[in-house]
């Protein structure tokens, strides 16, 4: 098999390596000691990239990979998204697909690649500012939502959240490189 054909493989092994902090990441990226992983994941998830990787390929690979998320850029418009996995992980795994060399590359700053300041964890939208989205909970950044069940309040950053979930969320979820807690204490919008 041919590395072109095999490089939604090296990208996705690559992205795996980036989002745990692996530390072959550096040497996946110079694309040294891939053969070995690409091997396996195609092998474990009974894929056949001879072809090369398309829609039906990322579907089948974000079946296999449930425990990430994968996110596919197009390289022409890079603030549209090809695709989007099913997936509700925190673990993303961002793609940018060039169609004229049918390549896919790893994106490992995001806003940086795309120029924009704010990634929703929900919807994946990208822009200048954070927006409302009904698949992001208002309070604590959760996704999916958090449900009202039974209302805790933090002295920390004075506010209600919905329940004891969404409180424990709020205290490890970032926004902006801050937890939420710190982060609505600051908040400008709030």
């Amino acid at each position: 098999m041919k590395a072109a054909f095999l490089c939604l493989a090296h990208t996705l092994i690559i992205a795996m390596a980036r989002v745990n902090g692996g530390p072959n990441f550096v040497s996946y990226r110079q694309g040294r000691f891939l053969k070995e992983p690409v091997e396996e994941i195609l092998k474990a998830s009974g894929m056949d990239l001879s072809n090369g990787g398309a829609f039906e390929e990322l579907q089948r690979f974000q079946q296999y990979l449930s425990d990430y998320k994968i996110i596919v850029f197009d390289g022409l418009y890079p603030d549209k998204v090809m695709f989007s996995g099913n997936s509700l992980s925190a673990k993303k795994l961002y793609l940018l697909y060039d169609r004229y060399s049918g390549h896919y590359n790893v994106i490992t700053n995001l806003e940086g690649a795309m120029a924009k300041k704010y990634i929703c964890n929900g919807c994946d939208t990208l822009s200048d500012h954070a927006h409302k989205c009904d698949k992001v909970c208002s309070l604590c950044t959760a996704t999916p939502p958090c449900t009202n069940d039974k209302s805790k309040y933090c002295c920390t950053c004075n506010r209600w959240l919905l329940s004891e979930k969404c409180f424990q969320n709020h205290l490890i979820l970032k926004v902006n490189g801050k937890l939420v807690c710190q982060w609505r204490q600051v908040c400008r919008y709030c």
